[in-house]
C-alpha cells in the first residue's frame, strides 16, 4: 500500500512537473473566477517592523510616530512614541500611503508636487514601500523626526527588521 501510494504521489508529481503545473496555478484554478488574492503582512511582521523602527527611533533619540497601512490604504497598525506631537500621527499616516500607492519612498515622489493634489498623500521623506518582490503590499511611515531623512531612516529599519 505504502509503495503504490508513492508511486501514486510521484506520477502526480512527474505530472505537474512535465505540463507545467505548479502549486500557484492550482490555487488559482480552485479560486472562484471573481476573487483575487492579496499578500498582506502578518500581525507578527507588523509588530516586527514597529519594533525595528521604535528601536532606530530611540537609538537616534526622536520621538516619532509609526504607521504602517495595507495596499489599499487602510491602517493597519500605529506606534505613537513617546513624547511625539499630535501632528506625526496624521503625516505619519500620509507618508505611508503615499509610500504604498505609489511603490516608491516619498523621498523620491517630493519632487512631483502635482501628487500633492492627490488626497491623503504627503510628499515629505519617511515613507517607504513593504513589497512582495513584484508589487507594494504595505507602507511604513514615520513622522515626528528632526528631518524627513532621519524619518526614513527610521522607517528603512522598520522595514529591515523583516527582509530577508
Amino acid at each position: 500500500m505504502k509503495l503504490r501510494l508513492a508511486t501514486a504521489t510521484a506520477a502526480i508529481a512527474g505530472l505537474a512537473l512535465v505540463g507545467g503545473f505548479t502549486a500557484q496555478a492550482a490555487q488559482a484554478a480552485a479560486a472562484p473566477a471573481n476573487t483575487v488574492q492579496a499578500n498582506v503582512l502578518s500581525a507578527e511582521a507588523l509588530l516586527k517592523v514597529a519594533d525595528g523602527a521604535q528601536k532606530e527611533a530611540v537609538k537616534q533619540k526622536q520621538r516619532v510616530t509609526i504607521a504602517i497601512v495595507d495596499r489599499s490604504g487602510a491602517t493597519r497598525l500605529i506606534v505613537k512614541g513617546d513624547g511625539a506631537g499630535p501632528q506625526t500621527e496624521e503625516s505619519a499616516k500620509r507618508k505611508a500611503f503615499t509610500a504604498v500607492s505609489f511603490g516608491q519612498a516619498t523621498s523620491a515622489l517630493a519632487k512631483n508636487q502635482a501628487l500633492a493634489a492627490i488626497p491623503g498623500t504627503l510628499l515629505l521623506a519617511g515613507g517607504v514601500p513593504v513589497t512582495d518582490g513584484t508589487s507594494p503590499i504595505a507602507g511604513i511611515g514615520v513622522g515626528g523626526a528632526s528631518s524627513g531623512d532621519i524619518d526614513e531612516a527610521i522607517a528603512n529599519a522598520g522595514l529591515k527588521a523583516i527582509e530577508g
